[in-house]
């Protein structure tokens, strides 16, 4: 339980190197948080501006509905994402 915040930071390591559907690789949080706003209207704050990245801060100043809708967004956004030819590129080199 957070002591006094309002807004919680969470990993995006795990999209990093992946592509969104208009074919834009998420190379950092900043990516992940401009994808996240431009495709599916949700606004976190990168937390490379707190020296924390790759993660990303969200805050939960909103009533439970509005953090349900925002969090199936999220996941929405995450499931739509696909490997970057890169990424599949450097599995199969060291396989």
């Amino acid at each position: 339980m957070p002591d006094g915040a309002f807004y919680v930071f969470v990993s995006c390591a795990g999209v990093i190197g992946k592509t969104t559907g208009k074919g834009k690789v998420i190379e950092s949080d900043m990516d992940f948080a401009m994808y996240l706003l431009e495709q599916f209207g949700v606004a976190v704050v990168p937390g490379s501006g707190f020296m924390a990245s790759p993660y990303v801060r969200i805050s939960y100043a909103a009533s439970e509905d509005e953090l349900k809708r925002a969090c199936g967004r999220i996941l929405a956004a995450c499931t739509a994402l696909s490997e970057s030819e890169k990424s599949h590129e450097q599995s199969e080199a060291t396989a």
